[in-house]
C-alpha cells in the first residue's frame, strides 16, 4: 500500500455523473490528500487509461450510461483485463444481494452513496491495502449466509428464485430503461430480454412496470 510508505494513495473514479465525478475528486483530493489519477465518464476511457497507468484503487459507480458496460459485467471486465487493480464500488443500489453479487465478481469493496464521506475514505484505505471493505450492517447481513454459496446474496430478498441477469434486467427497468435499451445495453437479443424481464415479473407475482416500482422499497431491503 502507497499510503503506507508516506506516498499518496492514487485512484481512478468512474461514474456517467460530472457533478458526483468533479464532487469526488475535489474531496479526495483536498480533505484527504489522494491523487485522482484519472476521472471517467465511460468505462471505455476507464480501461484506455488502465493500459498505461496503475492505481492503488478503482472507485467505479455499479449503474453507468444505457448504453455502457456496468455492474456485475463491469466488475468482471475489470477483472479479467486488468487483474492487478484493486476495485471499489460505489453506488446507490446497495441491497444486500447485489452487494453480494458485487464481491463475488471480483469487487474488493462496496460503499452506498447515502453512507458518510469518511466511510469513502476507510473504504479507500482498506481496499488498497488488500482487504475488503463493506460497511458493518452490509458485511454481518451477507456475513450470516456466507457458506450458503452462490444463493447467499438471493436469501437477502424476498425475490430469492430470480437470476442474476433477471436481476440486472430490472434494475435496469427501474432506471427508466425499455426493453430495446436493455438489449444494446447488454448485447443481447431484444427477445432474450424480454423473456428474462416476463419470467422475473412471473416470480414476483406482478404484470407491469408500475408494480414493479411499487414493490421497489422491497427489493432494496434484506
Amino acid at each position: 500500500m502507497s499510503d503506507s510508505m508516506g506516498a499518496r494513495l492514487r485512484v481512478m473514479l468512474l461514474d456517467d455523473h460530472e457533478v458526483i465525478r468533479r464532487g469526488l475528486e475535489l474531496l479526495l483530493k483536498q480533505e484527504y490528500s489522494i491523487d485522482v489519477v484519472g476521472s471517467f465518464r465511460t468505462s471505455r476511457e476507464l480501461f484506455a487509461a488502465l493500459k498505461d497507468t496503475h492505481v492503488d484503487v478503482v472507485v467505479a459507480d455499479y449503474a453507468l450510461g444505457p448504453s455502457d458496460v456496468d455492474g456485475l459485467n463491469l466488475i468482471r471486465a475489470l477483472k479479467i483485463r486488468f487483474p492487478s487493480e484493486r476495485i471499489l464500488v460505489m453506488s446507490s443500489h446497495h441491497n444486500p444481494a447485489t452487494v453480494a453479487l458485487a464481491i463475488r465478481a471480483g469487487a474488493h469493496g462496496f460503499v452506498g452513496k447515502g453512507q458518510d464521506q469518511t466511510d469513502l475514505m476507510l473504504a479507500i484505505r482498506a481496499v488498497a491495502a488488500g482487504r475488503t471493505y463493506l460497511s458493518r450492517d452490509l458485511a454481518t447481513a451477507i456475513g450470516s449466509t456466507a457458506q450458503s454459496g452462490e444463493e447467499a446474496g438471493d436469501e437477502l430478498l424476498g425475490y430469492s428464485k430470480l437470476s442474476p441477469r433477471e436481476r440486472e434486467v430490472l434494475r435496469c427497468v427501474l432506471d427508466g430503461m425499455s426493453v430495446t435499451e436493455i438489449a444494446a445495453k447488454f448485447s443481447r437479443g431484444i427477445t432474450t430480454i424480454s423473456a428474462q424481464k416476463n419470467s422475473a415479473f412471473r416470480k414476483l407475482g406482478i404484470r407491469t412496470n408500475n408494480e414493479l416500482f411499487k414493490i421497489r422499497h422491497l427489493l432494496d431491503k434484506p
